[in-house]
């Protein structure tokens, strides 16, 4: 698959697909955990709270893993991703990601422990597409 279709591929996934999962590693032990994921283009935005043991892990070590796609219709494409997580304290990201039934985790989008993970991937990986698997390197 050529880059430039893989990249729009890539994208439909994206959209299409909101749960996923997040790994992280801390002491060389991988932790996996599913979030809801939103995306800017390739970039990925989670909601996550301060509290949260993945929110100390990513001190320790930023580069993270997503899996993200892979639903009960004839194609079963994912995306397996690989990125670097960085913490954002900004309302008005937010505000932009926040949705009703989110009142459940978090109480309200005020809540001081509500933060939002953002993923700048640097390798994507197409899977089980009905296309060739392509790969997009990203540095």
């Amino acid at each position: 698959m050529e880059q430039s279709r893989a990249l729009e591929r890539i994208e439909e996934i994206l959209r299409e697909s909101k749960t996923g999962v997040l790994s992280t590693a801390k002491n060389n032990v991988p932790n996996a955990r599913y979030m809801w994921f939103y995306n800017d283009g390739l970039t990925l935005y989670a909601k996550t709270s301060d509290q949260s043991p993945k929110y100390d892990e990513l001190d320790e070590n930023p580069e993270v893993h997503v899996l993200l796609g892979f639903n009960d219709t004839e194609n079963h494409a994912f995306v397996e991703i690989n990125g670097r997580a960085e913490r954002i304290n900004n309302q008005e990201t937010i505000d932009w990601l926040w949705e009703e039934k989110d009142e459940k985790f978090f109480g309200s989008k005020e809540n001081p422990h509500l933060k939002v993970l953002k993923i700048t991937p640097s390798a994507i990986k197409i899977m089980n597409d009905n296309q060739e698997p392509a790969e997009v390197n990203l540095l």
